[in-house]
């Protein structure tokens, strides 16, 4: 399956995010905790270039923890700030504020000098879809400002969002890059729905679902689906999970693309327990 998605209005915001650096201190660049590399866009590092730039991991309470700590030590080693949050529950907010507060003190500290009364920061946040970065702005704000959804491609233009007098912060639509080079990406991204499902084939992604189950959280698949191992003849894992979980259609036959879009649910619905998809050890 080769997965390839990149609407015209993401084609327009990146020209828009390009145009609007000069009016922003700081960058958010909002990634998926459960995949920190496959969700962070590498376009994004050709628009933002210098810019002051704080990594947030949001979905935390969906990734595995251990994974999270070694990615944030991972990108801090590379001289990335990085913080963890769950945006939805509106945890780890404060550490965003603080977080910028300390990579814009010199700034900060040169207004100062110059008799400049210090504003609020300006900080603009980027992403590919699906990250939460509505959902952020909302409770950023208190309130519901920033259309929210939970598939992809919701936001369509930018806004100003005032946060109390801390912070004003720019959203921008998601912007996905036109072709994975690594389509390994493109599962992963898929399977946690950043990518909208109906340009995907389920089948060929609830097979990556579980072969990767059965090398990374074998014991997970296991309690799940009584498997542990998938069988080179898939329709036989999928008979095994159809029975299993009663996935039939008329005549008492198993229903393949019920089958397959069960395993996909289980995994973004934490049927299966909190996952990450990128191991740092890979990397």
């Amino acid at each position: 399956m080769t997965i390839q998605w990149f609407p015209g209005h993401m084609a327009k915001a990146r020209r828009e995010v390009t145009e609007n650096l000069k009016l922003v201190d700081i960058i958010f660049e909002l990634i998926d905790a459960r995949l920190p590399l496959s969700s962070r866009n590498p376009m994004i590092d050709e628009v933002v270039h210098q810019k002051t730039r704080l990594l947030i991991l949001n979905k935390m309470d969906m990734a595995d923890e251990a994974q999270t700590k070694k990615w944030i030590a991972y990108f801090e080693s590379k001289g990335h700030p990085a913080v963890a949050i769950n945006s939805l529950e509106g945890k780890g907010l404060q550490t965003v504020f603080k977080a910028a507060k300390e990579l814009l003190k010199p700034k900060w500290d040169r207004m100062k000098d110059r008799g400049i009364k210090p504003r609020a920061i300006r900080a603009m946040i980027v992403g590919i879809p699906n990250v939460g970065k509505s959902t952020l702005i909302n409770r950023f704000a208190k309130k519901n400002i920033a259309r929210t959804g939970n598939t992809p491609g919701v936001t369509k233009r930018q806004q100003w969002i005032k946060v109390e007098r801390e912070i004003e912060l720019l959203d921008t639509p998601g912007i996905l890059w036109p072709k994975f080079e690594d389509q390994q990406v493109g599962y992963k991204l898929a399977l946690t729905g950043a990518i909208k499902d109906a340009v995907i084939n389920m089948e060929d992604l609830a097979v990556y679902g579980l072969r990767f189950l059965q090398e990374h959280y074998p014991k997970r698949m296991e309690e799940r689906y009584q498997l542990t191992e998938v069988s080179e003849d898939l329709v036989e894992t999928f008979d095994h999970i159809g029975k299993l979980r009663r996935c039939y259609a008329g005549g008492g036959e198993i229903d393949y693309d019920q089958v397959a879009e069960l395993i996909v649910r289980d995994v973004r619905n934490l049927h299966l327990g909190k996952l990450t998809f990128d191991f740092v050890e890979e990397y």
